[in-house]
């Protein structure tokens, strides 16, 4: 029997990410952004979503990939990291897909500019390899108590 992780797959400068979409929580248009004083450079602010506020990281920042204009394909993908929802503003995202396990690789030093720190893993499909994000790592302990101190504020 194979096993298949759906994920959700998104696009940072062109290159496809994917992120498990049991850590997705909704796909949201890009909506003005009240920014908040004193916070790390990719921490972009807060928004209002369903009477919740979340704080909202600029993903390409904070895995320093080169910025790139804001279009109307930007998406911020509402995601679950520990006990905290957080958005994160991708380029577009995409597709859905099921991948066979089997076809996930560990992830290299780098890839795609993106330090390992970050990935789960690589899964190579037909026609591309998928960079394959793990959320949990995307922030560290001192970084997530300042998301949630963004909040609290």
């Amino acid at each position: 029997m194979e096993d298949f992780m759906k994920v959700i797959v998104f696009t940072l400068k062109e290159q496809r990410f994917g992120v498990n979409v049991q850590q997705v929580v909704s796909i949201e248009k890009l909506q003005k952004i009240t920014e908040v004083p004193r916070t790390s450079d990719f921490i972009k602010g807060v928004i209002h979503l369903r009477g919740e506020t979340i704080p909202i990281i600029d993903l390409k920042e904070r895995l320093q990939i080169t910025k790139t204009e804001t279009t109307d394909d930007n998406r911020i993908l509402i995601v679950q990291v520990d006990d905290v929802q957080v958005g994160l503003i991708v380029d577009s995202a995409t597709d859905v897909l099921d991948i066979n396990t089997e076809s996930i690789e560990p992830a290299p030093k780098m890839i795609g500019g993106v330090h390992e720190t970050y990935l789960h893993g690589v899964a190579n499909l037909d026609k591309e390899l998928l960079i394959l994000l793990d959320l949990e790592r995307i922030l560290d302990l001192e970084e997530t108590n300042e998301v949630k101190e963004v909040i609290e504020e």
